[in-house]
């Protein structure tokens, strides 16, 4: 019985930790701030989601929560329910704010994923020009990621594929990728649908940066 028990628990926790997807480690400027997706299954729809402070997990200091908000204002979350995304957002970023988890409440346990900041007073080791782009149907966008570290380049959407090379596709949309200014990892996706809208990120060996992308009609191009 002692063992079936433990088993049980075991599958608890790597099924809990496996439902929640985000970023591992981001590079970020010291008085910024950084916007972090976690993406979650659809049987966690209607739970609570947070943001847990510390690198340990038992114990953590829980930074807000989507039924109780920080009144300090450093901590907001937000809940897509329709893409199954919470988005946490760190402002006002110093050197000590470097361990949390994304989690959310289950009955039997607590689901949750460990990420990484790396607060700098310097240039992030990879950083973008903007977390949040806005792309137009049936055009292009490029997104430009600045690095300094090695590693192998990836463009990935979370929760689904990457492109790691020099071309390829995600969502059925074409993605590009080159290197021909130093230091810049450049994308462009071609064609965009409206389906595209959604979290991306950016990587250049273990660093990631998440990027949102609203990809919207142009009317500008009907203005007379």
């Amino acid at each position: 019985m002692a063992a079936h028990l433990i088993v049980l628990f075991l599958f608890s926790v790597l099924k809990g930790v496996h439902s929640i997807t985000t970023v591992s480690k981001v590079s970020v400027k010291a008085g910024n701030s950084i916007s972090i997706p976690c993406l979650y299954d659809s049987q966690y729809t209607d739970h609570v989601k947070y943001l847990c402070e510390g690198y340990f997990w038992p114990s953590c200091r829980y930074a807000v929560k989507t039924n109780e908000a920080d009144p300090s204002g450093k901590y907001l979350i937000s809940d897509d329910k329709k893409q199954q995304i919470f988005t946490v957002t760190i402002n006002r970023l110093t050197n000590q704010n470097t361990h949390y988890w994304c989690g959310l409440e289950n009955r039997a346990l607590d689901t949750r994923v460990y990420f990484q900041l790396l607060v700098t007073n310097g240039t992030p080791s990879l950083c973008v020009d903007h977390q949040r782009i806005t792309g137009y149907i049936g055009e292009n966008i490029t997104i430009r990621c600045h690095h300094s570290n090695s590693g192998e380049m990836k463009w990935c959407r979370l929760g689904r594929n990457c492109v790691t090379g020099s071309s390829g596709s995600i969502d059925g949309t074409t993605v590009t990728a080159h290197m021909r200014d130093p230091n810049v990892f450049t994308v462009t996706m071609s064609g965009l649908k409206l389906e595209n809208s959604g979290w991306y990120w950016c990587a250049k060996g273990d660093i990631q940066i998440p990027v949102y992308l609203t990809v919207t009609e142009n009317t500008s191009k009907y203005c007379k």
